[in-house]
Parts: structure tokens; sequence; C-alpha cells
């Protein structure tokens, strides 16, 4: 028996981690940091894990990247596959490395595309215990999801939701019939704005938690650590 395999008694639990990343030029620090931990970072969760006695048998990381369909399409979502920590570590590092923070136009950004798209992500349905956790970083309120302007952009991804609340139908809560998560599984970690969309949605959603950042500044004031902390508690 191994020291993570003790604390679930031998029940092999799996963790899903997205991670919605903006990737607009006021986020360089944070996809400096990323970039930084990349190699770093199951490893550093896995620790953080077992020092709370939490166990994972499977990790799991993806990235969506976005920026801003109505101000330039072609690289405003930028989505790898889900890569198996630790053996995949370094597709993980690749796709992170090869993200560039520029562009976003006006102030909104496509983080509710984003969103969509990490709820509709391939979760792991099998193993004992699951946890799907959405991780948001984005220094920007978001546009309202589905507008003209980037629904009329060629790379806007077919079938999303087409308003909040088909999009919080998706995300499922108590009487949802189109949720697409376990609700039990299920997490949302925001580092974003205390504004629109993100305060109604910290306030509406089920199992998601807000932490505020200041508009415009790049998620300066979070540090990895900290990020992975409120990661390792989400699972």
């Amino acid at each position: 028996m191994n020291g993570y395999d003790q604390y679930r008694g031998n029940l092999r639990y799996a963790v899903d981690i997205v991670m919605c990343i903006d990737a607009t030029a006021s986020m360089g620090p944070v996809l400096d940091e990323v970039k930084r931990s990349a190699l770093r970072f199951p490893e550093r969760l896995q620790e953080d894990m077992a020092q709370k006695r939490k166990a994972v048998s499977q990790l799991r990381l993806k990235v969506i990247a976005f920026r801003d369909f109505a101000d330039y399409a072609d690289d405003a979502l930028q989505e790898s596959e889900f890569f198996t920590m630790p053996g995949e570590a370094d597709k993980f590092e690749a796709f992170v490395r090869g993200l560039s923070p520029v562009g976003g136009g006006d102030v909104p950004e496509s983080g509710l595309e984003a969103l969509a798209m990490a709820i509709r992500a391939p979760w792991e349905r099998g193993l004992d215990r699951r946890r799907h956790v959405i991780v948001m970083f984005t220094d920007a309120p978001a546009h309202p999801i589905g507008t003209p302007e980037a629904r009329d952009a060629h790379t806007y991804p077919a079938g999303l939701p087409r308003d909040s609340d088909a999009l919080l139908e998706e995300w499922g809560y108590a009487r949802s019939q189109q949720a697409l998560m376990e609700n039990s599984a299920k997490r949302l970690v925001l580092f974003a704005p205390d504004a629109s969309p993100w305060d109604g949605i910290a306030e509406e959603w089920n199992m998601t938690i807000l932490f505020p950042s200041t508009a415009g500044q790049g998620l300066e004031e979070f540090e990895m650590g900290e990020i992975i902390n409120t990661i390792a508690n989400s699972i």
C-alpha cells in the first residue's frame, strides 16, 4: 500500500483540472508564472494534497486559453487535450509555453466561451472517486456569451450555449435536466474581478468560489503556491 492509497482505503481517486487562462496582454505575469511552474505543478499539487491527507491515483490537466472573438478571431481560443501527469508533463509545459499574452481589444474578454468549453470537457467518468475542477484565471470581465459579434467569428465553436441561462443549465443545478457535469464531483474556482459576470456566477452557481482580483492587473497578487493550495482545498 502506498502513501496515497492508505488515505482512501485503496480507492482510486481521479482528479481532472481544466485551467481557463486569459491570454491577453495584461495577463503576461500569470502566463509567465504558469510557464515557470508547469513542470513542478503536478508535483507541488500532489505534495499539498498529501499534507491534507488526500490521495490522487490519476491527475489530468487541460488548458483553455482565451482572448476575444470580437477582437481577433484566429487566436481567440486555444485548447489542449487532457494531459495525464506526470507522464505527459512535457506536453503540458510545451502547450503552456506556446501561449503568448497578446491582444484583447476592449476590456471584456471571451471568458464565458472558455468556461462553456471547459464544462464540455471529456471528464473522467471511471475510477472510484472523482473531482472535476475548473479554474478560471482572468483580470477582466467577460462579454455575454454568444454575442452576435462573437458568433460571427469564423473560429467560434459550434453548439455553445446561446445565453447565460443555457450556460447555467449545462453547469447544472438542483432541477437542471441539461447538466453536463457530475454534481458531486464538480468545482469552479474563479480568480477574477468582482465584476460581471463573475460576481453573479459566484453568487448563483453551486460548487463555486470567487477569489476577487484587481481588474487589469494581471492577477499579480496571486502566487502559484496560493493557487495550488486553493485547488487542493477544492478537491
